[in-house]
């Protein structure tokens, strides 16, 4: 059973779904840890948003967000990538400054000699790192890696365990969904011995531009992308509409090493649904740690069935596991968090980059 575990998390929108009237601006500044100087076009983005943008002569940025959570992401050649959880209640700080430190280089190259890179990696593992990265979906068939020279493999035999690193950022064309991603990629690991993979990267994205038919198009196939994914389900529990919006939740729990289903007739109480009205977030910890999530409103494409050859023909079928004593807060787009503290399978597992959306759609 291949696991995913969703840190970017797959993360996850056009206007159709989400729109909000409100914004908020976050502003600050990006120095060099050491020497306290201002660094010049560093990029500051919400990642999997389409909001973004480089740093000026001394070091400041300006973003205008739609109202919810965010992760804000800065990077910078030969720097650590940065990374702060944003809100609303950021907007009150009005001069972030935030403070990034050079890469180790000895520390690289030790890591590089001990992770064992593979020489021709691309022609060894290209293929399947682009199954594992951009899925075999429908819309996975249209989006494509436009610079896969930037990628470096490295084979453990004692782990048994791939590792693809990045040596700047990856960019990805979707022509399904109309959108250039730029990804900033930190990891991405396939453990063999239990089939489980980890990617840990920031996407921003950007719009195509294309004639007013290509424009319908891709609403039409992002609007498909959008019902029934992680992104639905965590809106629609945060509104309280999942029965509305087509899902059901199951507790999975085991008895004598039998796995059985609980229906949840009415799951909020069953998974400690709260909302907290000063932050505008909800929490919620469910009583059973894995759960099964059903979308009735729309059957797994054909593809799907290469991937899991007995699942349901007529609806979606996902499970999600929720770490052991961890409970999860949503933001009103919903981003969530901590996102390492979810992990997904069954459709949620299939759906890759090629369906992803960003949080403002």
């Amino acid at each position: 059973m291949k696991r995913i575990f969703l840190l970017f998390t797959f993360f996850f929108f056009a206007t159709y779904v989400f729109s909000q009237a409100t914004h908020y601006t976050i502003t600050g500044k990006v120095i060099d840890k050491n020497t306290r100087l201002p660094l010049q076009a560093a990029s500051v983005f919400a990642q999997n948003t389409t909001f973004g943008m480089a740093t000026d002569a001394e070091g400041n940025f300006k973003l205008k967000l739609p109202n919810g959570g965010y992760e804000l992401i800065v990077t910078f050649t030969g720097y650590e990538t940065e990374t702060l959880r944003i809100s609303n209640a950021t907007a009150d700080d009005k001069d972030l400054v935030i403070e990034v430190k050079p890469k180790e280089k000895f520390l690289q190259e030790v890591s590089i000699v001990a992770s064992n890179e593979v020489k021709d990696g691309w022609q060894k593992y290209g293929q399947f790192f682009t199954e594992n990265f951009i899925g075999k979906s429908e819309f996975s068939q249209q989006t494509f890696i436009k610079n896969p020279e930037v990628l470096k493999f490295y084979f453990s035999k004692k782990r048994n365990r791939l590792k693809v690193l990045a040596s700047e950022p990856l960019m990805v064309e979707n022509f399904a969904l109309g959108y250039n991603i730029k990804f900033a990629i930190d990891s991405f690991t396939y453990e063999y011995d239990n089939n489980t993979a980890q990617f840990i990267g920031y996407p921003l994205f950007e719009e195509m531009q294309g004639t007013a038919e290509k424009g319908a198009i891709w609403q039409q196939n992002r609007n498909k992308a959008y019902k029934g994914s992680l992104l639905h389900f965590m809106r629609s529990l945060y509104n309280k509409t999942l029965a509305d919006e087509g899902f059901e939740v199951q507790f999975l729990v085991k008895n004598n090493d039998e796995e059985m289903t609980i229906p949840l007739k009415n799951p909020y109480p069953a998974l400690n649904y709260t909302r907290d009205d000063s932050t505008n977030t909800v929490e919620f910890h469910p009583n059973q740690p894995d759960m099964i999530v059903i979308y009735t409103k729309a059957k797994p494409e054909q593809a799907y069935f290469n991937f899991d050859p007995k699942a349901k023909k007529d609806f979606q079928v996902s499970t999600v596991s929720v770490a052991k004593g961890e409970s999860i807060v949503i933001e009103a787009n919903g981003y969530f968090f901590e996102q390492t503290d979810i992990t997904t399978n069954g459709y949620w597992g299939f759906e890759k980059i090629g369906d992803m959306l960003p949080y403002d759609y």
